[in-house]
C-alpha cells in the first residue's frame, strides 16, 4: 500500500453491500436440493458472503486472526485478577504457539499475527522465537490512567486506527479472505466496558463484569472506578475518536481500524468477545455501514457484551460460554462460515441433481 487515506476517506470510501448479489444468492438457495432453508443461519451466513463478495462463488479458505495486544494505565486501579507483565508474556506465547488461539486457529487453518500497538515491554521480533508472525506498531507503551485523566490524546487514538487500517489492508493484499479481529491486554475489559457504556447507553453497572474473574467485591470496585472516570472524562457519545481517546485502549483502536479495512476492501470479517465488540463499536460510530461487512463470533460471558450485539444489531454465530479473547470465538466461527460457502457452492440444485422439486 502506498499510502494510507484519511479516516475521512476511509469512511467516505466504505459502500453498504451491493443488495443484488444477496438476491442472487437467495434465487439460488431456494433451488438448493433441500427443503426450503433447512440449513437455518447457514443460507444466511453465504448469501451476505455473496453480497459482500460480489460473486456467486464466495472464498473463505485463506483465514488469519489478528490479535492487537496493549497495556492500560487503568491496571492500577486493581481492575483485573492479573498483572499487568502477562500482557507482554502472552505476546510471546502467541509467537511460539502455545495459547488458546493457537490451538483453535490452527485447527481450523487460520494465520495468527500478533500486533503490539502499545504494550509496555520491548519485544524485538528478529530476537524471539515466531518473531516473523509480529508486527510492531507501538502507539507508545501503554495507555494513561483514565481514571485520572484521558487514556490517550486525539492523535494517538486516529493512530491506533490507522495502523489497524494498515494491517488490514496489507493482510487483505497479501491474499487472504477473511480476518478475525483478537486481543490481548490486562486490565483491557475495563475500557471495553467503557465505551460499550458510553456508545450503547447501557449503565456502566450493567456493562461491567468480572473480567478475567474478579469476585464481587473487586467488581463492585471496578464499577465505581469506570464510574469516576466517565464522569471525569465526559466522553462525547456522538464523537468515536473522542470516546477511544478519552477510555479507550490502543488495541481497541487497532480492532477498529481492522474492521474499517475489511468494509474498505469489501471484504468480510469476525469479531470475537467483548473486547473486540468494542472496537466494532468504535468504528461503527465512525461509519455505521461497517456492521454490514462484520459477523459477531460469538457471545461472551462477559454480561455487557450481548448488550454492544443488540446495538450493532448483530446475532452471534456461537454461544459457548467463552470468555478468553485472543479471537478464539472468531476462529471458530470461521469454520462455520467456511462451512456455509461448501453448503452453498456443492450442493446441488433440484434441476442439477434431477430430482422432482415441492409442488407449490
Amino acid at each position: 500500500m502506498n499510502s494510507t487515506p484519511s479516516l475521512p476517506e476511509i469512511v467516505s470510501h466504505i459502500q453498504p453491500i451491493d443488495s443484488s448479489w444477496i438476491l442472487q444468492a437467495r434465487e439460488r438457495t431456494a433451488q438448493l436440493v433441500m427443503p426450503p432453508r433447512a440449513l437455518g443461519r447457514l443460507h444466511e451466513f453465504s448469501e451476505r458472503l455473496c453480497g459482500i463478495l460480489h460473486t456467486l462463488q464466495p472464498k473463505v479458505t485463506q483465514k488469519a486472526v489478528v490479535v492487537m495486544a496493549g497495556d492500560h494505565g487503568i491496571a492500577a486501579e486493581a481492575v483485573s485478577a492479573f498483572p499487568q507483565e502477562v500482557t507482554g508474556a502472552m505476546v510471546k506465547t502467541f509467537l511460539a504457539g502455545g495459547a488458546g488461539i493457537n490451538a483453535l486457529a490452527g485447527h481450523v487453518g487460520a494465520d495468527v499475527w500478533v500486533v503490539d500497538m502499545g504494550i509496555i515491554p520491548e519485544i524485538d521480533p528478529r530476537e524471539i522465537p515466531g518473531g516473523n508472525r509480529l508486527l510492531v506498531r507501538k502507539v507508545r507503551k501503554g495507555t494513561d490512567n483514565f481514571r485520572i485523566g484521558p487514556a490517550m490524546s486525539r492523535q494517538e487514538a486516529e493512530q491506533a486506527i490507522r495502523n489497524g487500517f494498515e494491517i488490514g489492508t496489507t493482510l487483505f493484499e497479501r491474499g487472504f479472505d477473511i480476518l478475525g479481529t483478537g486481543d490481548m491486554g490486562i486490565g483491557n475489559t475495563s475500557p471495553s466496558a467503557a465505551i460499550g457504556s458510553v456508545l450503547t447507553g447501557c449503565a456502566i453497572d450493567v456493562m461491567t463484569g468480572p473480567g478475567t474473574g474478579l469476585n464481587a467485591e473487586g467488581v463492585a470496585a471496578k464499577r465505581a472506578v469506570l464510574s469516576e472516570a466517565i464522569s471525569r472524562n465526559r466522553p462525547d457519545p456522538k464523537d468515536g475518536i473522542d470516546v477511544l481517546a478519552k477510555v479507550g485502549g490502543f488495541e481497541i483502536g487497532g480492532i477498529a481500524g481492522l474492521i474499517l479495512a475489511a468494509a474498505y476492501h469489501r471484504k468480510p470479517i469476525v469479531i470475537d468477545g467483548f473486547i473486540s465488540t468494542a472496537g466494532a463499536l468504535i468504528a461503527h460510530s465512525l461509519c455505521p455501514t461497517v456492521t454490514e461487512y462484520m459477523f459477531s463470533g460469538h457471545c461472551s460471558e462477559e454480561p455487557g457484551h450481548r448488550y454492544m450485539l443488540q446495538h450493532l444489531k448483530l446475532e452471534p454465530i456461537l454461544n459457548l460460554g467463552m470468555r478468553l479473547g485472543e479471537g478464539t470465538g472468531a476462529v471458530l466461527a470461521m469454520d462455520i462460515l467456511e462451512a456455509s460457502v461448501a453448503m452453498f457452492t456443492r450442493v446441488m440444485t433440484f434441476a442439477e441433481a434431477q430430482v422432482a422439486e415441492k409442488e407449490r
